[in-house]
């Protein structure tokens, strides 16, 4: 008779017990896993910023390489051209954007004031009941209370503690992205070299192509959103409202958001500029339903051409997915991983469903 090679799974179903440790075992390794991914992600975040960062950097590259520049020579050019950015970054607009926060700090309960004794929502007020003049002298209160700046930061030592955190994350990914730059060739060849020889020379194919998609649309989100930041300035500028530079900056990270952003800047836009009046207010809202329209039809066109397109609907939902588990940055990434998926599902799932 011959003898059982494989006594294991007749083992578990004699022997309920061993059975019932192998799950235990089981249960608390993926528990161990779990605890330690939460511990640690603040640094997968950095990471995960960090990787995507050298995608939206690496169509850079190989842009310098259609040029005539050799591949070590692009790398080093990208590189230094990203951190004179980040330089350039530190020392002039830093300091501008901290000079306008807090002039801005201390202006926005006189703005209020103003606005309510020159009577500007008397019309509104009328129509809503009070409800205006009660919005206002609430904003007041709030604005002017040091409890709510407090209960914001959650205190001064809170406030210290991110400011440092921030600025050590900050350090952390750029390092990381310099890293990831130089060496992502030898990261790519490492990944696949661990999938299997038969269905390597595939995978290779539909991994670049979705790493060259996420890098368009990252690259094509950053130039729409600077796009966008620079005619927002310029237009708050025009119509004299004060702190056009960093309303800018606010709107660049805004219009990061897929679909919405625009959308969500120009009411930003048009209530700031309504602290200057209603007329401004008016001239920014018309400017910027004009400027959705370019941007919509003529910008988004053109500047994201090569990045896979995908259906608004899903659009929507991965940005709204991926905005409830990592913030801005996930509503940002989740839209190419989503081209990414519907890539795969379009050119495998389908033509095998269509052979049966």
């Amino acid at each position: 008779m011959p003898e059982d090679r494989n006594p294991a799974p007749g083992l578990f179903r004699r022997n309920p017990v061993v059975w019932g440790f192998s799950v235990a075992i089981g249960l608390l390794l993926a528990a161990l896993l779990a605890t330690t991914v939460v511990q640690l992600q603040s640094v997968l975040l950095s990471v995960f910023i960090a990787f995507f960062v050298t995608l939206g950097l690496d169509p850079l590259i190989r842009l310098l390489q259609r040029w005539g520049l050799k591949r070590a020579m692009a790398i080093i050019t990208v590189i230094i051209a990203f951190v004179l950015v980040v330089a350039g970054l530190v020392w002039i607009v830093v300091p501008i954007l901290v000079n306008q926060v807090t002039s801005l700090a201390t202006s926005v309960p006189k703005e209020i004031s103003r606005l309510n004794e020159e009577g500007c929502f008397d019309t509104i007020n009328t129509a809503t009941n009070g409800a205006a003049t009660n919005a206002l002298d609430w904003a007041q209160k709030t604005a002017t209370d040091p409890n709510t700046w407090a209960t914001v930061g959650g205190g001064a030592l809170k406030v210290g503690s991110s400011v440092v955190n921030g600025v050590s994350t900050g350090l952390f990914v750029f390092i990381l992205t310099l890293n990831f730059i130089a060496t992502l060739g030898n990261i790519k060849k490492a990944g696949y070299s661990l999938i299997n020889a038969s269905v390597r020379p595939r995978f290779e194919e539909y991994a670049e192509r979705i790493m060259a998609s996420v890098g368009s649309y990252l690259n094509g989100m950053v130039v729409l959103a600077f796009i966008n930041a620079v005619f927002s300035g310029l237009l708050l500028g025009i119509v004299g409202t004060p702190y056009a530079f960093i309303v800018a900056v606010i709107c660049f990270f805004i219009t990061l958001i897929p679909l919405i952003g625009t959308i969500i800047t120009t009411i930003f836009m048009t209530v700031i500029a309504l602290f200057t009046s209603p007329v401004a207010a008016l001239i920014v809202l018309i400017a910027m339903l004009v400027y959705m329209q370019v941007e919509a039809y003529v910008l988004t066109p053109k500047v994201m051409s090569k990045a896979v397109q995908i259906p608004g609907s899903l659009v929507l939902i991965a940005a709204l997915a991926g905005g409830t588990l990592l913030g801005l940055v996930g509503a940002l990434v989740a839209i190419p991983l989503a081209a990414g998926v519907v890539l795969l599902v379009r050119e495998l799932v389908v033509p095998k469903a269509a052979r049966g």
